[in-house]
């Protein structure tokens, strides 16, 4: 077999589309998102986290290679299982800890914890607690983009759970309807909480619904970052072309439970030891090894980079500042009715 890695024609689609400082950076997020869910996974067994939370381990390449191509600019919404989606566009994860510790210096001032970190200044409107609750947020943030005559388009996360929800519905056809630019990316991850979609989903692939709303729909590796990449990429310039929204559907596998509380009795030890033998980390650092991208040296070295981002960053929540309990009110805000 010919060794194409030189062959500008046949390198694959991140290798040629992407700088090489660009696409090592993409290692460091998904090796941040790695590190970070696991240092949140120990806070929480050592009790310095409260409440619950739901990790995307063995997802990197879906989050990281679905926002290649956006700017800050661009807006992204999320889901309960969003860490990954605040890493890859660009939070830092410092202030993720300290939401996580309830700190003053968390991008919510500690009030939104796991599930509702946003940063707008980097066009991140937020996760969200409600499955398919992202949905109608990102059709109205592409709305926005439309009318005031922007170039920026939203990528709306969602799990397959969400597939099945009145609001998937409901925003695929007005975005259809509109053509508006947003992307709408499902993270099939093959089960809602502990429902396969097998047993709830009708259609083989997600993707297939996008037929329904006469608008382009496809089903990718979604632990392959190249793939991931190429397909959303291709639907973002539509979106910011004026042609409209797209459905992809990013086939991956969580390897932690739904939330902290999950005991995994629905899925076989055979089952998430086949899916975790498909790392897409591992998978991502080689494409960049084996293209010459970077050396084993090199690669090694974003992940002690990472490791040790994360370890300063849980020493930052750590010592940051408790909210007062004269400040319960503040950043609440209300509509008064007369």
């Amino acid at each position: 077999m010919p060794d194409n890695r030189h062959d500008p024609d046949n390198r694959p689609f991140a290798i040629r589309t992407f700088e090489a400082d660009v696409l090592k950076d993409a290692l460091r997020k998904m090796w941040l998102i790695r590190r970070f869910e696991e240092g949140a996974e120990d806070s929480y067994t050592r009790g310095l986290i409260h409440g619950t939370m739901h990790l995307s381990i063995g997802q990197e390449a879906s989050a990281v290679g679905s926002c290649m191509a956006l700017t800050d600019d661009d807006k992204i919404t999320s889901t309960h299982r969003g860490h990954g989606h605040c890493i890859a566009k660009g939070a830092e994860v410092k202030y993720m800890f300290a939401e996580f510790f309830g700190k003053e210096e968390g991008y919510c001032h500690g009030r939104g914890g796991s599930m509702h970190i946003a940063d707008v200044t980097k066009g991140n409107l937020g996760a969200n607690g409600i499955v398919g609750g992202g949905l109608p947020i990102a059709v109205g943030a592409a709305l926005a983009s439309k009318q005031l005559g922007r170039n920026d388009v939203t990528i709306c996360f969602f799990g397959d759970g969400a597939n099945n929800e009145g609001a998937f519905h409901e925003a695929l056809n007005i975005a259809a309807v509109w053509k508006l630019p947003v992307i709408f990316v499902c993270e099939n991850n093959k089960y809602g909480m502990s429902t396969s979609t097998e047993r709830s989903t009708a259609v083989k692939n997600i993707a297939e619904r996008a037929v329904a709303y006469a608008m382009p729909g496809r089903t990718v590796d979604g632990n392959d970052f190249n793939a991931v990449t190429e397909a959303v990429g291709a639907a973002v310039a539509r979106a910011r072309s004026g042609e409209g929204p797209s459905l992809i559907e990013n086939l991956t596998y969580r390897w932690r439970g739904h939330s902290k509380s999950d005991r995994n009795r629905y899925r076989t030890k055979d089952e998430i030891e086949s899916w975790v033998a498909q790392d897409p980390i591992e998978r991502f650092r080689k494409l960049l090894v084996d293209h010459d991208i970077i050396d084993a040296a090199e690669a090694d070295t974003i992940r002690a980079a990472a490791e040790a981002e994360v370890a300063a960053g849980i020493e930052f929540a750590k010592a940051g500042t408790d909210p007062k309990i004269s400040d319960v009110t503040r950043y609440v805000h209300a509509e008064a009715k007369a």
